[in-house]
This record gives structure tokens, sequence and C-alpha cells, in this order.
């Protein structure tokens, strides 16, 4: 039986090119998986395995892979830093016990590491920081730690000092040990030197010493008392306790180096060892029945128990659907039978797979605690749970944001018909942020997703992988609508022509409820007038109709339908009498209840030179955006705004033209708001049109 406490889960993530991906690789090299390091600016990066990666520069999907580090099982993701693709982020995170979260050195905590930053306190994930890129020009160790805990409200432990910042940076020192660890010029990792600790840093190293045993030994309270009568307690002791407070999200051990550089990623490796959890020292997860009641169980991390596994990525390549899963509990084995809880079906394994990146290695079986890729699966989806089919349970499952945006496209000829359907069959499969439809009136198919970029690399997917070519037509915004006014009527179906009638009269209130609340129904009849089992109906005509407003036919959400007395007849009533009551209700009443349009509103956050910050507010305050914070870094001035969906195409063309190229931004989904009327106006116009 494998040892459990010496596996650890852990996912690498930050903003985009802060350099994850590269300290994927020197992770890899130092711990013998691989022996020549690809680059990330060469497109050869081990983990960016997909001809778009390589050559944007970008992780656009997770990938995972497993080496080994003292003893230690290291099963690693590297995650995408882009906003398009956070949903990789937060699915992995979902399913890690700890993780590495990177920094810049000098652009700090950027706005994709905030949000990354609070996908892990939100999936309860432990981290330990590394500061990279020390020696980059404007990059300032000291400065990242203040930000840090400004900006994430975090509290980082300094584990290591830099010795020489940016062209001069050359070794760091462990805190712990008073060592110095200085790397030649020669780029190759394990060429360093222990020395002692340099003259002129002797004093800033004994006050971080004090200040990192202090907050350690808070961890436990007989250390502590010790220490306050003098006995300094010994490295394993501080060890301890530094691993209880990372664990229990206290704090979060800060490491710095230079990934690209080779300095300093030892230090990190054994931070994962030591301080981050194994999978028996996260909280378990909650178990669901089959009709979604917690059923106060937890999986345990156990290889004895029934097993529980969670599927958290698809992922198609030339050998078929791989099914990436994290084992809660139990045993897999090749070929037996698990149960899909969603889709209620049965599914043999056919095979189990332990990849490293794109390349795998088939195993036998696979326990709590592993995370493998498995082949045959047909009906799993991102999010189902496989189990024990003697012994059915369901994990908590995850939630996807809703697209915002989306493009219309058309095969270029008759024979990409077929590969297209395929094709974007897979892809829906792959991510769950993606979604495909087809128009009813024009017959074209509909991409949505979470950005541009991300639509982009779909297109793009089609074309190479697939090659499917198709036409692309311009981005259209998800708007919606809603009501602002309250509404009483009433409504009777009537339909006598040969056979049996049909008989249904509805008396209801509409009323608009809080932004974001949805669709709400209740029934307060009494007295048997519309009888109980047609309530349903009722509530099953008003929220069938809802998919279609009636000024664009966008989404109606945010208002709710009272059912308040009716009549049936005991012959001519019947389910399907009231539903098409209702549906012909809410077409008679939304149009009286002051419909309004209603846009996406993004959060924006640009970084530009301090030079342009004039022409980058002035930019956004033309694209209806409010300006919510302006702060000053010492490279440059983040804005965070609020700006309408709608207005932010071409956005980073635009941006990066007003500031040589050098400005970025991230922009993310925050709510729905009123569209202004002149917006509102154009939208209708171009709907009725598009109706001729």
């Amino acid at each position: 039986m494998t040892d459990l406490s010496r596996y650890r889960n852990i996912g690498i993530f930050a903003h985009v090119d802060a350099g994850k991906t590269t300290t994927t690789e020197r992770v890899l090299k130092l711990t013998g998986k691989i022996h020549k390091m690809g680059e990330v600016h060469d497109g050869a990066a081990t983990t960016d395995f997909m001809e778009q990666e390589q050559e944007r520069g970008i992780t656009i999907q997770s990938a995972a892979t497993t080496t080994y580090w003292k003893d230690h099982r290291l099963n690693i993701i590297d995650t995408p830093g882009h906003v398009d693709f956070t949903i990789e982020v937060y699915r992995s995170l979902k399913v890690l016990d700890g993780g590495i979260g990177v920094f810049c050195g000098s652009g700090g905590v950027e706005p994709q590491s905030e949000t990354n930053w609070r996908y892990a306190n939100d999936s309860k994930v432990a981290r330990i920081i590394f500061v990279n890129k020390l020696d980059r020009v404007g990059a300032d160790f000291y400065d990242v730690v203040d930000q840090i805990k400004k900006i994430l409200g975090a509290k980082p432990l300094v584990m290591v000092l830099p010795i020489g910042e940016q062209e001069t940076f050359k070794g760091v020192i462990d805190l712990l040990t008073r060592k110095a660890l200085v790397w030649d010029d020669s780029g190759d990792p394990t060429k360093y030197t222990e020395e002692e600790v340099p003259g002129d840093m002797a004093d800033k190293v004994e006050e971080c010493r004090e200040q990192l045993i202090e907050t350690a030994i808070e961890q436990d309270e007989e250390v502590m008392a010790k220490y306050l009568d003098g006995e300094e307690p010994d490295i394993e002791t501080v060890k301890r306790c530094i691993r209880k407070g990372t664990i229990d999200l206290v704090f979060f051990p800060t490491f710095c180096g230079s990934a690209f550089k080779n300095k300093g990623v030892q230090l990190v490796l054994d931070g994962v060892v030591d301080y981050l959890p194994a999978p028996t020292e996260v909280p378990s997860q909650p178990e669901i029945d089959l009709q979604g009641n917690e059923t106060g169980k937890v999986a345990t991390v156990d290889p004895d128990r029934p097993l529980r596994a969670l599927a958290f990525k698809i992922m198609d390549d030339r050998y078929g659907a791989l099914t990436f899963t994290r084992i809660y509990s139990g045993k897999l084995i090749k070929g037996m039978s698990l149960l899909n809880t969603f889709s209620g079906k049965e599914e043999r394994v056919g095979r189990i797979i332990e990849m490293h990146a794109d390349s795998r290695e088939e195993i036998e079986s696979a326990q709590a605690g592993d995370i493998v890729a498995l082949l045959g699966m047909k009906t799993v989806q991102t999010g189902h749970t496989l189990c024990d089919p003697d012994n059915p349970a369901t994990l908590e499952p995850m939630v996807f944001p809703d697209p915002v945006i989306s493009v219309a496209i058309e095969p270029k000829d008759k024979g990409t018909v077929e590969k297209l359907g395929v094709a974007l069959g897979k892809m829906v499969k792959e991510d769950p942020s993606f979604y495909v439809e087809t128009d009813q009136e024009s017959g074209q198919t509909i991409l949505k997703g979470m950005g541009e970029l991300h639509l982009d690399i779909k297109v793009d997917i089609l074309k190479r992988t697939h090659n499917a070519e198709v036409n692309v037509g311009k981005p259209r915004v998800a708007y919606r609508e809603t009501i602002t006014k309250t509404i009483d009527d009433v409504y009777t179906h009537k339909k006598q022509s040969g056979g049996s009638g049909q008989f249904a009269k509805i008396d209801y209130t509409i009323e608009p409820t809080d932004p974001g609340s949805g669709f709400e129904f209740e029934s307060k009849v009494t007295g048997g007038n519309v009888p109980r089992e047609f309530w349903a109906a009722v509530e099953k005509g008003f929220r069938t109709s809802t998919e279609k407003g009636v000024l664009a036919e966008y989404p109606c959400l945010d208002f709710k339908v009272t059912l308040n007395d009716g009549a049936h007849h005991s012959v001519d009533s019947s389910a399907v009498a009231f539903e098409i009551a209702a549906k012909a209700a809410y077409r008679q009443s939304i149009p009286k209840a002051a419909p309004q349009l209603l846009e996406p509103i993004m959060q924006i956050d640009t970084f530009c030179p301090s030079d342009n910050v004039g022409d980058v507010i002035g930019d956004l305050s033309r694209r209806r955006g409010m300006i919510k914070s302006q702060d000053s870094t010492h490279s440059g001035v983040r804005v965070k705004a609020e700006v309408p969906l709608g207005e932010m195409f071409g956005y980073i063309g635009d941006l990066r033209s007003m500031t040589s190229g050098r400005g970025q931004f991230s922009m993310e989904f925050s709510h729905y708001a009123p569209c202004p009327s002149n917006v509102s106006e154009q939208i209708i116009a171009d709907y009725e049109k598009k109706k001729e």
C-alpha cells in the first residue's frame, strides 16, 4: 500500500506571464522527470503542448504531470493565467490539496493573481508563495511581500531573503538554517554553493528569522511558553509549527528566486514537501445523496473505503476522450464498473493512465489521493462523480459561470458540416464554460464563451485540430431582459373544437425582484379553484417562457409570478391546458410590466505606465465606464473600473496603441445593469431588422 503521507497534489497558479510554466519546467528538471528543459518563449515547454499555447506563449488548458522529490510523489497541475481560462484554474483548485502561487518580482500582485487567490480561498487550498523573476529590471522582493499583505489581505511568512537584486541577484538565504545558497552562472540548477550569510545582511537575516520563528510558534502554546522562557525551538519543531499554520491557512510560506535562471527552485520544492498537506490532511469532501441532499457523510481519503472519485476535466486526444479524475476514497482497478451518479449509468474503466503532460504511462490500478486519467468513459462530464455501484454517493458538484459573449459561425463548405458537429461535441465536453447553440431562425451555429480570446482560441482549435474551416461573425453580447412594474392580470385558455376541450383560467401577479434573483414562482391558491396538481404546470409554462423576452428575445430574469386564483373544469382541464395558459399569460402581461433591457457589466483591471493614465481613464469613460479606483505601484498605475461588455470589443488594440504596447488588462463578469435608452433602442432596432 502506498504511504499517502508522502503524496502532494499541488497546482501552480498566477497571473499571465508571471512564470508558472517556466517554474513547472524547472521543477521537472530538478526532479529528474525531464532531461532537457523547454522554454515557453521558444514554444517548447513540456506542459504547453497545444499548438495555440506554443505560438502565443500562454497556457490555455491545465496540464497534469507526476514527479518525485525526496521520496515524495508530487502530482502537479500547471494552470492557465489568462482571465478567459479561469475556469481551468477553478476546477483544478477544486481537486488539489495545495498550491504554489507564483508572483512576478517586478509586476507584483497583478489582476489575475487576485482572482486565482480568491478561488483558492474559496476552495480552502493551502498555499506557498514563490516570488519569481527577481533577476528582472524593477524586481523588488520586499515590495511584492507588502503587496501580498495589502492587496490580497494575506499573511506571507518570509522563509528566504534574496542576495542581490535585479541584474546582481545571485542566490537566497535560508532563514531557518542561516545558510546562503549561491548559484553560478552556468544555468545548472544543481550548481550552487552553501556559504555563510554576507556580512552586510547579517542584521536583516536575524531580524527576519526572529519574526519567522515568533509567527510560527504561535501555532503551539507549549513551544511558545518555552520560547518566552528563553529556550529557542529546534528547526524540526519550527517546521512542524509552520506546517500546521500553512494547512490551517493562517499564513503562507514565501520563497523567492528566478525560475528562468534556475535559482531558488529547490527551496520551493522543499517547501511543498515540508509544509503543504498530504491528501489525508485536508478537509474531506461532503457527500450528497442522489436527490441532492447532504447525507452528513464525507469522502475520507482512505483506500479501504467505498470508491468516490470526481471527474474534473475532459480532454480529447488521439486515443479518445481522457477523463482526468481525482480519487478521494477507495481503489480504482482497470476493467471495473463505476456508477456515474449524474447520468445514473454504469461505465467500465477501459484504461487507467498516469499523465505526464501529453505523454502517458498505463497503470493497472490507482487509489485514494491519486490524480489519473481514465479512457473509455462515455457519458462522464466535468464535475460528475464516479463511485462504487453498490454504495452510491455524489460529491459536491462544480458550479460554472454563464457565458457573456457569443459569435455566429458557419461552415465554409458542405464537406465541413459533419466535421464541425463532431468537433463541437468534443469541445463542449472538454470545456464547461463553452456553449454551442443553433439559431432557429437563421440556422447559424452560435458559440458562447467567457471572452474574445476564449472564442478566438476555440475557432482556432476548430480550424487546426479538427480541420473545420468556418466563417466567423461579429462577437455578440449576451443581453438580458427584466421588468420594472408590478402587474395583476387574468388569462383564460379555452379550446372547444372536436374531441375533448381544453380549459384553464389563471389569476396572477407578476412583480420585479432583486437583481440576480432569477425567476421565482409561488402559489397562493386556496379552496381548490386551481387544483394542486396543476400548479407545477403553471410554473413550467412561465419558466420555459422566460427563455425569450418580449423586447429582443433575450432571456428574461429577476421577476416573480404569484398564482392568486383561477378556475378549472372537471373534464376539460389538464396540466397541458394550464401550461398553455401560463405561456400565453406571459406574452400578454410582460409587455405591460415596463420591460427593460439589461447589459453585462464587466470588472476591468487595467495596468498602464503612469504617463498614460489620463488617456486610459478618458478612454474607459468614453466606453461608459465607472472608474472605481486608481492605485500607483512602483512600475505603473492600476485602474479598476466597471464597463459594459458591449463597449469593450477591440479594447486590447486601443490600450496597446495608447501605451506603446506596455498596457495590460483583465476582465471578468460582474453583474447585469439596465441599458441606457439609446443603447436599448439600437439593440431592439437591430433585432427588428434581423426579423424582417
